[in-house]
């Protein structure tokens, strides 16, 4: 990871200012639907539409490869820190396409250690906002919220 200078020229912050992170995120929000554009493919578009009764945006990527995506681009994101990448979650749910939503099912739950009680509104609000489909529902909530009913058993309601 590049080093940033501070105002003392001698020492160096291991993470770059807010407005980069911001610009950044937009960049990798970018290579991801840049990426997912390339690997897309019609057939595999129309294949994937036979599976739903309601409107679903897809780009046409197989879910193997969709999840390897994810996995190569959480790499480079992970340095930034769980609101970064809650950020850039919600950035992908906000586009409506099922491929977007799998990586930010898959960001998401891969920060499953670090989740807090103070997510879950944020859980709830993407489950209210964004997901409107099984595909998604069963991605985000067999391992995200699925992980964090584990982790704070208080939050079911009986």
């Amino acid at each position: 990871m590049k080093k940033y200078r501070q105002k003392n020229p001698t020492t160096y912050r291991k993470h770059p200012p807010a407005w980069r992170i911001v610009s950044g995120m937009h960049t990798i929000i970018q290579q991801v639907r840049a990426e997912l554009l390339r690997n897309s493919d019609e057939a595999v578009r129309q294949s994937g539409l036979r599976f739903f009764k309601e409107e679903v945006q897809l780009y046409g990527v197989k879910s193997a490869q969709v999840e390897r995506m994810a996995r190569t681009f959480f790499k480079t994101l992970k340095a930034e820190g769980k609101q970064v990448i809650f950020s850039c979650c919600e950035e992908l749910w906000r586009s409506g396409y099922l491929e977007e939503s799998f990586i930010a099912c898959h960001w998401a739950y891969a920060l499953r250690s670090e989740y807090k009680p103070e997510d879950f509104p944020v859980f709830e609000s993407w489950i209210g906002l964004y997901i409107s489909n099984w595909a998604s529902c069963d991605t985000f909530c067999n391992h995200t919220v699925g992980a964090f009913v584990e982790r704070y058993p208080s939050f079911i309601e009986t």
